[in-house]
């Protein structure tokens, strides 16, 4: 019973007329941004962070939550009718999407895609709001020495699910870990890594660095990779699935949501293989795989569910633990930091609007997304022919303004700029830059967690395996890394990265 009342505490949150709007704008913004591809959530949020310090916290991650999951519906759009993923998560999607559009089937496919992440929403929806309280219950037995252990499993996991190389992405989670040190030292009042730089004495500001490595990098790559946008010239179609669809699409659905769901929990942006691991399960069960590839309503069923299932349950590490397993969460975290909320166990107990409010919200954001992408699917068509060269000026333009807004420092667009670069430099030379956000959000709480669990135990590292739960956790660490490094397994994962 716990359950339905704090559910229905948080509908009486979520229902409210501006908590409405915000996610009616999150939702309509993340659609946006999934259709335009090239632009992508984490640069959009990061983009937008700044807009939110206006706004109470509830609002702030409702509206930036829609965002996340609006965006896993848009890039389906993109996915389907142009064959260019809106998202990394709609890569799949293009596979059987795009012939079924090319087969005059293009409604059907978007309307599958649209009902199927509709209901794989609302399961991971339920899902969160039943595992939320057990895992609080759990979270609150963690000390210092558990949680910075959980923190170093999570970064292990974010090792070898980033795509390129193990050590490009050990590198990335490494100078992520370094930029969180620089600043004063609140313990010594010695400044770290400031170089005499007045400014850098309070630290990197986090927007700052999100803003510019997202932001500003992407701007630079699209316009030097302008994508060619072969928009279907078919009539889109009936966009409700008829019987004989729904009767293939249906197991497909039920399926992704289980496979998405489950890995979207996993720390290192396991959402990412949800559509994957889903498509990879429809083919090897089908009575004939030849179908595959040649726009089987399956194809796009699947991945579709365990996309959207698995954006969701990405919340739960996030609300329980207050560890983001992916960089959209670790700009959630940043978030709720900016407005003075701890994430972690004690989320639910101190601040349950906000918890069970972002939880209720969901299921009213994955309502609205239906009713957002298919009447409006002839404007995402419009708006899909706009070339991106006039575009960029304007989500220059906002980022500047953004930036500029959160400390009114004329320096900080010059950082943004700086880190845009430095950014742009990284995807040249193959550095995936998610690990390094992810590195940076988690290290001043590692740093924070590892001085009280030595200062516990009196300076002992033993502390660390001691404590059963804290070498559990860093046992599976190690295990992941060493499994990972294996010759035949690395192999294997740089071919599913490559294709």
């Amino acid at each position: 019973m716990d359950m339905f009342s704090n559910l229905a505490l948080g509908f009486g949150v979520a229902l409210t007329l501006k908590n409405i709007a915000l996610c009616f704008a999150g939702c309509l913004v993340g659609t946006l941004i999934g259709v335009l591809p090239g632009v992508g959530p984490i640069a959009t949020i990061s983009i937008l962070l700044p807009i939110t310090f206006g706004l109470d916290p509830t609002g702030a991650l409702i509206m930036l939550a829609g965002i996340y999951y609006g965006a896993q519906y848009g890039g389906s759009t993109t996915a389907i009718l142009v064959n260019i993923p809106g998202e990394a998560t709609s890569v799949v999607t293009t596979l059987d999407g795009h012939q079924m559009a090319k087969q005059g089937r293009a409604g059907v496919a978007l309307g599958t895609a649209a009902i199927g992440s509709f209901f794989a929403g609302c399961v991971a929806t339920v899902f969160i709001a039943a595992l939320g309280a057990p895992l609080t219950k759990m979270a609150l037995l963690f000390g210092p020495a558990e949680y910075f252990s959980l923190m170093v499993m999570g970064l292990c996991f974010a090792v070898v699910l980033a795509r390129g190389s193990i050590l490009k992405a050990f590198c990335m989670i490494m100078l992520g870990l370094l930029f969180s040190t620089v600043g004063t030292d609140l313990e010594t009042g010695q400044e770290r890594l400031t170089f005499g730089i007045a400014s850098l004495s309070d630290g990197i500001d986090f927007s700052v660095l999100a803003m510019g490595v997202f932001g500003f990098a992407e701007v630079l790559r699209n316009l030097e990779s302008p994508e060619a946008r072969d928009v279907v010239k078919n009539k889109i179609g009936r966009l409700l699935p008829g019987w004989d669809d729904i009767k293939q699409s249906a197991a497909p659905v039920l399926r992704g949501t289980f496979i998405g769901g489950i890995l979207g929990i996993l720390p290192g942006n396991g959402a990412v293989l949800g559509p994957f691991a889903s498509y990879t399960v429809e083919k090897k069960i089908a009575k004939d795989p030849s179908r595959f590839g040649k726009g089987a309503i399956e194809g796009v069923a699947g991945p579709e569910s365990a996309n959207n299932a698995g954006a969701q349950t990405a919340f739960i590490p996030l609300l329980t633990l207050g560890i983001p397993p992916n960089a959209v969460m670790a700009l959630m975290v940043g978030a709720m930091t900016i407005h003075g909320i701890i994430p972690g166990p004690q989320v639910m107990t101190r601040n349950p609007e906000l918890f069970w409010g972002m939880v209720a919200s969901m299921w009213i954001g994955n309502l609205m997304l239906l009713i957002i992408n298919l009447p409006l699917v002839g404007m995402w068509v419009k708006l899909l022919q706009v070339p991106y060269r006039l575009m960029f000026p304007a989500i220059l333009i906002f980022c500047c303004i953004g930036i500029y807004s959160v400390n009114n420092q004329p320096l900080d667009v010059a950082f943004t700029a700086l880190f845009g670069l430095f950014g742009y430099l990284l995807i040249k030379l193959g550095f995936e830059p998610a690990p390094m956000l992810l590195g940076f959000v988690l290290g001043k709480l590692m740093e924070e967690k590892l001085r009280q669990a030595l200062i516990i135990s009196r300076g002992s590292f033993m502390t660390f395996v001691e404590r059963p739960i804290s070498a559990g956790l860093l046992v599976v660490a190690v295990v992941v890394l060493a499994i990972a490094l294996l010759p035949s397994i690395s192999k294997k994962r740089d071919e599913v990265f490559t294709e």
